[in-house]
């Protein structure tokens, strides 16, 4: 079968297009003949060597932590999904594989893919919303009624963020630049802010609010000035730098390592098709171009959300 894969830690030329032995499922495994997957930052990260330390891998390494697709076959001891079944899933970060034609999953990681989509736009979803499904709900812990600010509204996690959200009954403030603003408002956001404005100070911008939540990669001085947002007893999370907490005022504060979690993607994917989660993918592009993938990704040339067709 065809992948893509790095064996050495470098730029994006280190990805290469190759010949490779098709997987065979062990048990609790399940092959999957892959539609698509997705470009996260972290890929970059994993790729260029900058998470080793943290995250070790064994090389040659394929790349791809979504998957849409469908089930090839079953490893022993698997129950639920069955044979030609469309899925979801979130591969795990040390392996990945979904940059191939087949890639095993962990039976426990894998969700029914949505109904109402086509099935490579689902590679869209597993990280991106298992991330803002964290964030929200286990981080922040949004209730109906609470006041949020969502800064980088309109990035990947961000937007499926401000959804969840609202679907939840928060009062969401949305904050990133005004190419954004229609998108935002279309989700739901009660306010649309731009993030010139939110230099102004929270009261220029509704707040303080009971959670802030942050995926915009910033200084560490800006973060801390996220902080002031955040109204007394009130919580800051986020994925992009840890923001400093207040006890003095009750501030608390947490950042996610997202993990797999197929019982949550399938509330995700349920969401989709209730038609209270959109997803937007602003670019399909096939796997012999990852590597332009990569490298557009690190000039800051991506659109937005990039589908990764299978090879």
């Amino acid at each position: 079968m065809k992948a893509i894969r790095f064996h050495e830690f470098g730029s994006s030329e280190v990805l290469r297009h190759e010949d490779v032995e098709r997987p065979v499922p062990g048990a609790g495994q399940v092959l999957v003949r892959v539609a698509a997957t997705s470009f996260n930052p972290v890929d970059d990260h994993i790729r260029a060597g900058a998470l080793a330390d943290m995250l070790p891998i064994t090389l040659p390494y394929v790349p791809g932590i979504d998957l849409a697709g469908t089930v090839a076959e079953l490893g022993a001891d698997v129950r639920g999904p069955k044979v030609g079944d469309p899925v979801v899933a979130m591969l795990p970060l040390d392996l990945a594989g979904g940059a191939a034609e087949y890639v095993l999953a962990p039976a426990e990681s894998l969700a029914p893919a949505p109904r109402t989509i086509e099935l490579v736009d689902a590679a869209a979803l597993p990280l991106t919303g298992l991330a803002a499904w964290q964030t929200a709900f286990e981080l922040a812990e949004l209730k109906p009624g609470q006041s949020v600010l969502v800064n980088g509204a309109g990035g990947a996690v961000g937007g499926l963020v401000v959804q969840l959200a609202v679907d939840a009954g928060a009062h969401v403030t949305a904050v990133d630049t005004p190419r954004h603003a229609d998108r935002l408002r279309g989700y739901g956001a009660h306010r649309v802010v731009d993030p010139l404005d939110l230099a102004a100070g929270p009261a220029a911008v509704g707040g303080p609010f009971d959670a802030v939540i942050n995926h915009v990669r910033v200084s560490p001085e800006e973060l801390a000035q996220l902080t002031n947002y955040v109204a007394d007893g009130g919580i800051a999370a986020g994925t992009a730098g840890p923001i400093p907490d207040d006890p003095a005022r009750g501030v608390r504060t947490a950042s996610l390592w997202v993990r797999s979690d197929g019982a949550q993607l399938a509330e995700l994917v349920a969401k989709v098709d209730a038609g209270k989660l959109r997803l937007h993918v602003a670019a399909h592009r096939p796997a012999t171009e990852l590597a332009a993938v990569h490298e557009d990704a690190g000039a800051g040339r991506l659109p937005g959300k990039t589908v990764v067709l299978a090879p």
